[in-house]
């Protein structure tokens, strides 16, 4: 049997993770994704499979108030700014979807910035 590549073992988490964790209209799934230098998360409506709110360190407003898009400090940036996008768009509540990673760096510092700005998961 071939091992499985990191980033082959990352998407069997997720898919097994997946089956649990589900966006409903109430409370809509919180997605992260993590690159090396970027960070993006996602709050999805998994009934209708929309995109009703998205933030990312790619983006040219964050860009330019960060240093590093790859770090933590950018990542509890995006949880502050996607935690105000959905609040604008009266989203309070989310069930968090870490995506397979494991929730620790930048994946839990996504997740206190979100809670700071707001966010009840």
């Amino acid at each position: 049997m071939a091992k499985l590549s990191r980033r082959e073992a990352r998407e069997k988490r997720h898919r097994r993770l997946r089956q649990r964790v589900i966006g409903t209209p109430e409370r809509p799934r919180l997605n992260v994704y993590r690159s090396l230098n970027h960070i993006h998360a996602q709050i999805i409506d998994d009934s209708i499979g929309h995109t009703l709110v998205s933030a990312s360190s790619v983006e040219p407003e964050l860009r330019a108030k960060l240093g590093s898009t790859g770090n933590k400090e950018a990542a509890k940036e995006v949880g502050r700014v996607i935690a105000q996008r959905a609040l604008e768009k009266g989203i309070t509540k989310v069930v968090f979807d870490r995506g397979g990673y494991i929730y620790h760096g930048r994946i839990a510092a996504l997740a206190d910035g979100a809670r700071e700005g707001g966010l009840e998961f």
